[in-house]
């Protein structure tokens, strides 16, 4: 096992970590270390669990492994960090075996597969999403499309420009920021149509349903962002991968639900074939309907009007001033 532990310089302002092992740990470090020379990975030290040092092993000791009992740590150590772990390292020389607890290894074949599949994935759900808003929502639902699409390209333009590694918690980012800027469409379009439903033309309509959602996306944004800045702030690499990218898209998804789907519509709007509530509201009654229905309602308080002031033609006229009743003889 590990007999001794200690610092030694090397150079100007350069110091490693000698270990010295007797036979029997010398035998068993030597077996180890050629399992691991010249394969990517660490020979981790830990002490009560708790990491010490990962020294990788050269390719040149992949035949025999480190042999004759004698090894060294290098590094960027100065003295007294060599020292520190000179010191940890023979404060846990007891006399435990040393054994292989679990041995793990990755391909770079399986986390490109894992990657592919991911963004096959992702590129299956837009396209459901896609599908899903065309279907429901008619004419609102080809213009998020299209805004969709552009989110697509600017969120990818942006990670290009701050090169963003595409990772599987970026992509998992990614795709929840598609999920946003649906949900921000979505409660635009449901106002528009609650608008239509009460009788509104489609340009008022629009604005308002624009304008009655934009507090509901603002206030589920910034939750969103605030969430993404503590995982950036307090996690590690992968997670603050992911709260990267969810964070761009959200930026991006607010963009292009307030700026690109309104500038559509009111385009959209601009045609005559299209000014038609069928394609924004299936439900929505025609315009032919609504004075219809108004008409009706005018004649029913009319007759109302007639009955009640028929009933009181039979009674002597009053005249009302500040609350009290002044009859006429």
């Amino acid at each position: 096992m590990l007999q001794n532990a200690f610092a030694a310089p090397i150079g100007a302002n350069s110091w490693e970590v000698g270990l010295e092992f007797n036979q029997e740990g010398g035998e068993k470090f030597a077996e180890l270390t050629r399992s691991v020379a010249g394969t990517g990975r660490t020979l981790g030290i830990f002490l009560d669990n708790e990491l010490l040092s990962a020294p990788s092993v050269a390719v040149e000791y992949a035949e025999t492994g480190i042999t004759g009992g004698r090894a060294s740590i290098t590094g960027r150590f100065d003295a007294q960090a060599a020292s520190e772990l000179a010191v940890q390292l023979r404060g846990g020389a007891l006399p435990v075996p040393v054994e292989v607890s679990e041995i793990r290894t990755v391909g770079a074949t399986l986390g490109r597969d894992s990657i592919q599949r991911s963004i096959y994935a992702g590129l299956g759900g837009l396209l459901l999403v896609l599908i899903f808003m065309v279907v429901y929502y008619r004419l609102p639902g080809l213009i998020a499309d299209i805004a969709l699409i552009i989110y697509s390209i600017l969120t990818f333009a942006i990670f290009s420009l701050l090169n963003v590694t595409l990772t599987l918690p970026g992509i998992a980012g990614f795709i929840l920021s598609i999920g946003m800027a649906v949900d921000a469409n979505v409660l635009i379009f449901e106002r528009t149509r609650e608008e239509l439903r009460a009788g509104k033309t489609l340009y008022r309509s629009v604005e308002a349903g624009f304008y009655r959602a934009f507090s509901s996306i603002l206030d589920s944004n910034v939750t969103t962002l605030i969430a993404c800045g503590a995982l950036f702030w307090l996690g590690a690499g992968l997670v603050k991968g992911f709260a990267l990218t969810l964070a761009i898209g959200v930026l991006v998804s607010m963009f292009t639900a307030l700026t690109c789907s309104r500038t559509l519509l009111l385009v959209a709007l601009g045609f005559p074939g299209l000014r038609k509530p069928r394609w924004f509201a299936p439900t929505c009654p025609s315009p032919l309907h609504l004075r219809q229905e108004q008409r009706h309602e005018t004649r029913g308080h009319s007759t109302a009007i007639a009955l009640v002031d028929h009933f009181l033609s039979g009674y002597p006229q009053r005249h009302c001033r500040n609350g009290d009743f002044l009859e006429s003889v």
